[in-house]
């Protein structure tokens, strides 16, 4: 597949290239419809964020979209969710993702349970591979998007996928305006 927003990368088939994923992304790969529509770049873990990845590989900022992990509480309940929105946006947590999760308050999961829950390396948490009860919240211009780029579970490599294929993952729901 040829990726137009791929910059001055090197894209190759992610199935074929497990190394270059973490372990539940590499999983969950194995088994998602669409596998073979998702392409893996390797990339240099100091130029992971968004901003430092578009300008270092000339990507799109417009083609890149952020996999945030949201906590939830609702009294002593915790809960814990994947929102997905294009890098130019924010997600509008206290007010959209807050209400779709049911919990009083909304705010981003420390880092460090972020990680832990989601086995996947800060700066490089995806929504292919998260825990099987997460909800997963995608913005609406995310799936309609031709090709995205994403985490890839690491700070060494992105992945290239079209977004029907994101918004076809389990727990996936997707919502107007999630993002601002």
């Amino acid at each position: 597949m040829i990726w137009n927003i791929a910059g001055s990368l090197n894209v190759v088939p992610a199935l074929d290239h497990a190394d270059l994923l973490a372990e539940p992304v590499a999983k969950a790969l194995a088994t998602l419809d669409g596998a073979d529509r998702v392409g893996v770049a390797r990339i240099d873990p100091d130029l992971a964020d968004t901003a430092a990845f578009c300008h270092a590989y000339g990507s799109p900022l417009t083609a890149s979209a952020n996999c945030v992990v949201v906590l939830g509480k609702r009294g002593g309940d915790e809960k814990l969710a994947a929102c997905l929105v294009l890098a130019t946006t924010r997600v509008d947590v206290n007010g959209v993702a807050r209400r779709r999760l049911d919990v009083r308050k909304a705010s981003f999961a420390p880092m460090d349970r972020a990680v832990e829950a989601t086995g996947m390396a800060y700066g490089g948490i995806t929504p292919i591979g998260l825990p099987a009860d997460w909800p997963l919240l995608i913005d609406a211009a995310v799936a309609a998007a031709p090709e995205l780029v994403i985490g890839s579970g690491i700070r060494g490599s992105k992945l290239f996928v079209p977004g029907g294929v994101l918004a076809a993952l389990p727990g996936a729901e997707v919502i107007d305006d999630l993002a601002r």
